[in-house]
């Protein structure tokens, strides 16, 4: 294949149509009009021989074969962005790099305010995309380049990808104020019994509470399952249930909610939240950049959420 005939900004325009997965979004991002990005759509499918993104409803569904060049179009790409901004000229400042994160509800909730702030007044240029892969996805995401960094805790991962703590963390069970939790916590027994809300994404539900019970024999008494955590508190305020959640988000609902806080002591619920990467970046300054700013951030509001609330909303 002869490299010159080759517009390689068509790989510019195939990563934003795969993450967009709509050509009038995609021209919108890139600044073009839509017959433009249509255009480049019908020069891609030529290039690789296949329809690489087909119509189903308003949106376009990648095909195989597109879903395999997502992640090597974006290696390319960032290699680019390497030899035409050499490493030790990256400037926050002026920077227009657009970075993705594997962050939970939870997360953002807590931690994200600190370091919008910071990009907003220095680095103005630079976007941010928070996605939030299941646990057992996250790995394969970082390896094949979607996103950038993860911020999770306990995450299954490879030798290839890199892993520093950045926050002690405690699990704890809430519920409404008004609720007698005290009885259900004496022992893994009855803490099973008590009819309880699960996070389905959550590696902390796993390992604190249904791990624990499994290896008594035991199941715990799940009554809703819900996807994300914000929607927990407003479940607790409205039901007799309970919740384990960490200690750092149980302070910031409990000064919001009427929800009460209980220590968890018939488990070992100590756990750290933890910075991924894959090793590639580890000496790539806009991506070490990243990782030492978000760090800071997330450390900071982690201890500001940790701290002791005001008031009588632990037992």
């Amino acid at each position: 294949m002869n490299l010159r005939k080759i517009d390689l900004n068509l790989l510019v325009y195939f990563d934003v149509l795969m993450q967009m997965r709509h050509v009038s979004r995609a021209a919108a991002y890139l600044g073009v009009g839509q017959p433009a990005m249509s255009a480049a759509l019908g020069r891609l499918r030529d290039l690789f021989e296949d329809p690489l993104l087909v119509r189903q409803g308003h949106e376009m569904v990648p095909t195989e074969r597109a879903l395999n060049l997502e992640t090597e179009v974006k290696r390319v790409l960032r290699g680019i962005e390497n030899v035409i901004e050499p490493p030790d000229a990256f400037d926050p400042a002026e920077s227009t790099r657009a970075f993705r994160l594997r962050m939970s509800d939870l997360l953002t909730f807590l931690a994200l305010q600190d370091f919008a702030q910071m990009l907003e007044a220095s680095a103005p240029g630079i976007t941010l995309t928070v996605d939030h892969f299941a646990p057992d996805e996250t790995a394969d995401a970082l390896t094949g380049d979607k996103i950038d960094v993860a911020i999770s805790t306990g995450l299954d991962v490879t030798k290839s990808i890199r892993k520093t703590d950045l926050y002690e963390d405690t699990v704890v069970c809430i519920a409404h104020r008004d609720l007698d939790v005290a009885g259900a916590l004496e022992s893994a027994e009855t803490f099973a019994r008590m009819p309880q809300v699960r996070v389905s994404q959550s590696p902390l539900d796993d390992r604190f509470a249904d791990h624990n019970l499994r290896k008594l024999g035991l199941e715990r008494n799940v009554r809703i399952t819900v996807p994300h955590w914000l929607s927990v508190p407003e479940i607790l305020c409205a039901t007799p249930l309970i919740a384990t959640v960490p200690r750092t988000f149980a302070h910031r609902v409990a000064a919001r909610h009427p929800i009460a806080i209980h220590p968890i002591e018939i488990f070992d619920t100590a756990f750290a939240w933890s910075i991924y990467w894959h090793h590639r970046y580890d000496g790539e300054p806009a991506h070490r950049w990243l990782r030492d700013r978000l760090s800071d951030s997330c450390i900071r509001e982690l201890r500001r959420a940790g701290a002791e609330p005001d008031g009588d909303g632990e037992a």
